[in-house]
């Protein structure tokens, strides 16, 4: 326990004296905050065209309704914050292992695979605190810029603010659950690599190479946890939740899906885990 906590003191320290630890934090809420604004500016230029000419355009009420908005901003944070968190767990053991920081942490009896849980603890508090800050901060500018309320079409509510929130807190939580894997996976390539180039690249191009084929895949897709985060290709249950927030009635909610979102990260956190924990102890430092 001594060697895990000088670990952890020094993945503190290096966190809050680098850049890497502060671009988690803050890169996500700030690109959420540049989309909104853009898409504002995007929506006054159309409106003001629309009554120049005189065209009728869709239900307002759905069209500002920030619920919508909010879930588009959740999802843009959490696929940058997904990839941010690989490509750091990635370059997190391999950058000390090149540079010896690693060496003077086990002269210090602290143990390889208290390095590993150290790492792995520092980047799901980085993750953890960046995604507190995105969800806070994509609702205030979401609500700043549109107002929140109940799917309404001709008089009548077809969604109240009640089930709203609960679809996006669902799709929340089964976007998160995947996390944890994604991080270990990075620390896992981070330990098999030779370098931290050779970590980083690998894992990011493994993590956007599944993104990109996993349609090809079928329904294999559902046992590859990644398929289940926030993405560019989105297939998550927060991109259904974006539809069902606008009030489109033709989102098909596929329960074995849910369930496997619930179960598939965990096996996966697992085996990269261990498999990190027991390739540490054999590679040189």
């Amino acid at each position: 326990m001594n060697g895990l906590r000088i670990a952890l003191k020094c993945e503190a320290f290096v966190a809050l004296h680098t850049f890497s630890g502060k671009l988690i934090l803050l890169a996500p809420t700030i690109v959420v905050t540049l989309q909104f604004l853009l898409l504002r500016l995007t929506e006054a230029g159309q409106s003001a065209r629309d009554n120049l000419l005189s065209n009728p355009s869709f239900d307002e009420v759905v069209a500002n309704n920030a619920y919508g908005y909010y879930v588009d901003g959740l999802s843009t944070g959490l696929t940058m914050l997904g990839l941010l968190l690989v490509a750091q767990a990635a370059y997190s053991f391999s950058f000390d292992r090149d540079t010896q920081a690693a060496r003077h942490l086990l002269v210090r009896r602290v143990s390889r695979p208290s390095l590993i849980i150290a790492k792995l603890l520092h980047l799901h508090v980085l993750g953890a605190l960046s995604c507190l800050c995105l969800i806070v901060l994509a609702y205030l500018m979401s609500g700043l810029f549109w107002e929140f309320g109940a799917i309404v079409e001709d008089g009548f509510e077809l969604i109240s603010e009640e089930e709203i929130r609960n679809e996006i807190t669902t799709g929340l939580r089964l976007a998160l659950i995947p996390l944890p894997a994604a991080i270990a996976f990075g620390v896992f390539i981070s330990v098999c690599a030779q370098s931290a180039t050779q970590a980083v690249t690998t894992a990011l191009g493994i993590t956007l190479a599944i993104d990109i084929f996993k349609t090809m895949l079928g329904d294999f897709a559902y046992y590859i946890y990644a398929s289940f985060q926030p993405s560019l290709i989105d297939q998550s249950y927060l991109q259904d939740v974006s539809r069902l927030v606008r009030g489109y009635s033709d989102v098909l909610i596929d329960e074995r899906v849910m369930l496997l979102n619930n179960w598939v990260p965990l096996p996966a956190l697992l085996i990269f885990i261990a498999g990190a924990l027991w390739l540490v102890r054999q590679k040189k430092m």
